[in-house]
């Protein structure tokens, strides 16, 4: 147990340490525009949870035809596309964990990107000088191969129930008749975060009006949507891979009057959706589970947990400050490793047994207790080879569902499109991705390869993080996942904790104030309690900031009677069921 004392020397340091110091992040481009409290969700037959209630409603209208936790969870990832296009859409990728009750059977898909057949190393160089980020993101040059309509087919032929069709058709009326723009949707293009939106003709053309930005409750239509959807529901993805989208797709891309990229009609037609057979990890008396590589984000959100099972976490109050010290230096020492070790497993050997072994775990779990004492060195775990760390930019525009359908299957999804509104480019009412700026920038660091360089057909590291937790005898119990960029894996971590060790329920766990440290700063919600604890922290060692932390927990726990369900209350999304 960790214990701090309070004296007038870091009593007065707090008092100096004034909000503008303490804000010295910087700003992620998808910021919470409104925190609406939620109320915790009950049904007794299904569950959908997800960032938008035109997608939960979806998700819902599929569940009561008796359709499956992967027809619903289709369904409503294409009304995300078009009602909340900032994160995800048919243009990005997806990890999905789908549950089989009665097989008992936990499987996953991988729909991550992938890079262009043509792709090098010296992608993000130009003149011989690496690229800044900033200015690699927008237009062709970072769209990845898009993932998410293999990916929903793979899922739909395996464990599909209802018409491939007949689950597009909430999207496609939607598109046709138009949808109520969001609050959230008008404040993030108001944000102009994105030069794409503006460099783009044919993209600020959709998401203006009048020369203006969309306003909330302005009605927008999206035929061109509406009618590639038409098309894949009649003939599957082939008609995303090949003929006159894939076109197009490539003519976006290629064409680009900033940053033209190399993607090519055999790109497209090649790629294929992955099957990779789940992590999971004993936590106590529970066995978390999530996606292995590229996914670096289940890799070391179970990293956390292997590291946490060690500590007293469950005679910690919630988010005190002895809790927030382990959890954020376990989350150090697995960034650590993540930038050392995690990559796409098809080019690059990730030692996930090494990363995951109770010795190696415990050994980590040594270190926590420990003040604040600077950046964490990755470890050496069984099976590593020599590599060069190397850090890419992640940020939190992405989305994540959860489903529960009546037969006890379930979906725990998180897509995306990396960037708020992605490359920028808009092809047939969909945004494409710049997911390539989620591989490292530079390939190599003082003659060593960094392992999750850019290297052609490889998919970049993700640190998307669907989760399912198992009970002792197998039961499923929980669903969980986030938004949020590299901040994906210290928020769904937290939420684990929240859930299994505090035993707060789903929305509880859902409302809790953020913390994350990525092994740079320790950053805590703005605008909540825990600004109260900086003295306390700062005298362990950190300097803390605040910022805001927009998670997007969408989850849902299965009871013996009866399912709950909880929506992040830093988002528009509900949880909803029968």
């Amino acid at each position: 147990m960790i214990t701090t004392q309070f004296n007038l020397r870091v009593l007065t340091a707090a008092l100096l340490f004034s909000s503008s110091a303490l804000f010295a992040t910087t700003t992620d481009p998808e910021a919470t525009t409104a925190i609406e409290q939620k109320q915790l969700t009950t049904a007794k037959h299904y569950m959908a949870s997800a960032a938008n209630p035109l997608a939960v409603k979806a998700g819902e209208q599929i569940l009561a035809k008796g359709g499956s936790a992967v027809d619903a969870a289709i369904a409503m990832q294409l009304m995300l596309g078009l009602v909340e296009p900032q994160s995800s859409g048919i243009g990005g990728g997806l990890f999905l964990l789908h549950w089989n009750k009665q097989q008992a059977k936990l499987t996953s898909i991988d729909g991550r990107e992938t890079a262009p057949s043509s792709a090098g190393p010296d992608l993000f160089m130009e003149q011989g000088q690496l690229m800044r980020w900033r200015d690699a993101f927008v237009g062709g040059k970072s769209v990845g191969v898009p993932g998410v309509i293999k990916a929903l087919e793979q899922a739909h032929q395996q464990h599909g129930v209802l018409p491939w069709a007949e689950l597009f058709a909430p999207a496609i009326q939607t598109a046709e008749q138009g949808f109520v723009v969001s609050p959230r949707l008008a404040g993030l293009l108001k944000a102009n975060w994105n030069p794409g939106l503006t460099k783009f003709p044919h993209t600020a053309s959709y998401f203006k009006t009048d020369e203006q930005w969309l306003e909330a409750g302005f009605v927008r239509k999206n035929p061109d949507y509406a009618t590639l959807l038409k098309h894949i529901a009649k003939e599957g993805s082939k008609a995303f891979y090949q003929g006159d989208n894939a076109k197009a797709l490539v003519a976006a891309v290629q064409q680009a009057a900033v940053n033209a990229g190399n993607i090519s009609l055999n790109d497209l037609s090649s790629y294929q959706a992955k099957q990779r057979d789940p992590l999971c990890m004993p936590y106590r008396q529970f066995s978390i589970c999530s996606m292995a590589p590229p996914s670096s984000g289940g890799l070391a959100v179970l990293q956390i947990m292997g590291m946490l099972a060690h500590q007293p976490m469950e005679k910690l109050k919630p988010n005190s400050v002895e809790a927030i010290h382990l959890i954020s230096q376990a989350g150090k020492l697995a960034f650590a490793d993540r930038e050392r070790f995690a990559a796409d497993p098809d080019f690059v050997k990730v030692p996930v047994q090494g990363l995951l072994a109770a010795d190696y775990l415990k050994q980590r779990s040594s270190l926590l207790t420990a003040p604040e004492g600077g950046p964490a060195v990755a470890g050496e775990p069984e099976g590593a080879e020599p590599l060069a760390s190397g850090n890419a930019i992640e940020f939190a525009n992405t989305s994540h569902l959860s489903v529960v359908d009546s037969k006890g299957n379930a979906v725990s999804m998180t897509s995306s499109i990396e960037n708020a509104f992605g490359s920028g480019l808009l092809v047939n009412g969909y945004l494409l991705n710049n997911q390539l700026t989620d591989f490292s920038l530079q390939a190599k660091v003082d003659g060593y390869w960094v392992a999750n360089r850019v290297e052609a057909n490889k998919r970049p590291r993700s640190s998307m993080a669907p989760v399912m937790v198992f009970d002792q005898k197998g039961k499923l119990i929980y669903i969980t996942g986030s938004p949020g960029g590299s901040r994906i894996i210290n928020y769904v971590a937290h939420n684990l904790v929240a859930v299994l060790d505090w035993k707060l329920d789903a929305q509880q766990a859902a409302n809790l104030p953020r913390f994350t440290h990525r092994n740079d700063t320790l950053v805590l919600e703005q605008n909540t309690n825990l600004s109260q604890l900086v003295p306390a922290l700062l005298e362990l060692g950190y300097q803390p900031k605040l910022a805001d932390l927009n998670s997007g927990i969408h989850a849902i726990e299965i009871k013996n009677t009866h399912l709950e369900g909880a929506a992040d209350p830093r988002r528009e999304g509900i949880a909803a069921g029968r």
